[in-house]
């Protein structure tokens, strides 16, 4: 048995579907565990191309099953919308469970968070995720095992309504009524009740069975609520640990924890970003322009992502938060034909050198501190093994092993499940 969990190692888009797509085969159980649709893992394999915000990344797994977990937050009209993607191609999802623990994301969610970011926001995808934790904070959730039970959930959401509606008027929106949510609820239970289990006893029978279990997930370490650069942060827990907590089990059950990184640094949304260079002709060609599954446009909002040189302070941070025993380092194609390669290694504040991770108001006034590596201008793009890659790719990663004391097990080399070069 393995309980592997894996990690956004950054802000987040570092190609965490495509590890996951690979590893999958490995796998009896694939945990989503926290999250909602507000960001993307983009899936490339035999089946086609899949952008999934919400559908574990595992689903191509046809002898092992999938879970919602309870860490996350749930549009259950996305979920459909992906699971019938994912039908169209041939793909059956009955190995798809949901969490009777997950909470379900309301329209009324995403309505107020539309209406909170035009009072001034942070620059969220407007997808309802924040405000549905918040109201989970609130204990004013309906959750997916409530569809089981439609008078039950009529009779919490009469109590909940009126705080919902008084806070939608405030900001200019319309209220809600009971029938329009006792509609959309019968919607949801016929389509989805017989999915919906159980998830302590569920998941501690793959334990108790000593199963592989991969936890997947979303975001990273730099847009958790706790440990990253708050208030540009989402709303949830992407850290290791934090599947143990939303799975139900201790948390020395975790055998191995992988950290996913590109070969460059990027983000989406405000926030500091001490590497950023929007006037670098390098990055404006890994950028790309949108037409190719692995240009830098994120996976949920389509927009274009900020893109800055690889920042190694910010994986060393990530490393202390989650302990990486493994790395998967994406999008090494991307740097293939550049002469060469700029990589941060530390950061000044006020002419001073830190030897810590500074706050987030810090963050913004950090100077990088660089080191100047020779590239390898040839593809990579056909290798399958580390050790056959052209020497100055293997330093690189050498490089970045050596800074973050972690060991990089799978690098990317194209978008593609099998475009990867492993140990």
């Amino acid at each position: 048995m393995a309980v592997t969990v894996l990690v956004g190692a950054q802000f987040g888009d570092e190609g965490k579907g495509k590890i996951i797509d690979y590893l999958c085969d490995q796998q009896d159980l694939i945990v989503r565990f926290q999250g909602g649709d507000n960001a993307g893992h983009t899936v490339v394999n035999d089946a086609g191309t899949f952008k999934f915000h919400l559908v574990p990344s595992g689903i191509f797994n046809k002898n092992g099953e999938c879970l919602v977990g309870t860490g996350t937050v749930v549009n259950l009209d996305v979920l459909a919308e992906e699971m019938q993607q994912v039908e169209d191609a041939g793909v059956s999802t009955d190995n798809l469970k949901i969490s009777g623990k997950a909470h379900l994301l309301m329209p009324y969610h995403q309505e107020l968070d539309a209406l909170m970011e035009s009072h001034g926001g942070i620059g969220t995808t407007k997808r309802g995720i924040g405000v549905c934790y918040a109201f989970k904070m609130l204990r004013k959730n309906l959750r997916a095992e409530d569809l089981l039970d439609l008078d039950r959930a009529h009779d919490k959401m009469l109590n909940y309504l009126d705080v919902v509606n008084k806070m939608l008027v405030a900001y200019g929106g319309d209220a809600v009524t009971i029938e329009q949510v006792d509609a959309k609820l019968k919607g949801w239970a016929d389509k989805f009740a017989d999915r919906i289990v159980e998830p302590i006893s569920y998941i501690h029978s793959y334990l108790d069975q000593d199963k592989n279990i991969l936890f997947e997930g979303q975001l990273a370490a730099m847009k958790d609520i706790d440990q990253g650069i708050y208030p540009y942060v989402t709303s949830s827990c992407p850290s290791g640990a934090y599947a143990a907590v939303t799975g139900g089990f201790p948390a020395k059950k975790i055998d191995k924890v992988i950290g996913v990184a590109k070969a460059f640094s990027s983000a989406v949304g405000a926030g500091p970003f001490p590497t950023e260079d929007e006037d670098s002709p390098q990055l404006a060609i890994i950028r790309g322009d949108g037409t190719k599954d692995d240009d830098e446009f994120g996976a949920r909002t389509g927009r274009s992502r900020r893109l800055g040189w690889l920042d190694l302070p910010i994986i060393r941070y990530t490393n202390l938060v989650n302990g990486f025993d493994e790395l998967a380092l994406c999008k090494l194609d991307k740097l293939d034909f550049l002469e060469s390669i700029k990589v941060c290694t530390g950061y000044k504040l006020d002419g001073k050198k830190l030897d810590y991770f500074p706050n987030t108001d810090d963050l913004e006034r950090v100077e990088p501190i660089y080191e100047e590596l020779p590239g390898w201008q040839t593809s990579t793009t056909g290798v399958r093994k580390i050790d056959d890659l052209p020497e100055n790719a293997k330093n690189y990663i050498k490089f970045i092993e050596d800074q973050v004391g972690a060991p990089i097990h799978y690098v990317g080399v194209g978008p593609d499940r099998d475009s990867l070069a492993v140990r």
